[in-house]
């Protein structure tokens, strides 16, 4: 038979709740949940503060400077 659980203050607390004899032995595997997809910040922090010599509105108008969209 399978169970799910929770803990709680370091107790397995069985959902839905079942009674369990005293004594009873049981396996308990752990489940991880999925890893949590890094931010861009965490992908792209080694290129952080890099960028040397660049205009200084460069960040508010990057699309000037890639393609030649006028300034805003």
């Amino acid at each position: 038979m399978t169970y799910r659980a929770r803990v709680k203050n370091g107790s397995l607390i069985l959902d839905p709740p079942i009674a369990l004899p005293d004594g009873c032995e049981v396996e308990v595997t752990v489940i991880e949940k999925e890893a949590i997809p890094p931010t861009w910040g965490q992908v792209f922090k080694d290129l952080i503060g890099k960028a040397q010599e660049l205009p200084p509105d460069s960040s508010l108008n990057h699309d000037h400077y890639l393609y030649g969209v006028p300034k805003k």
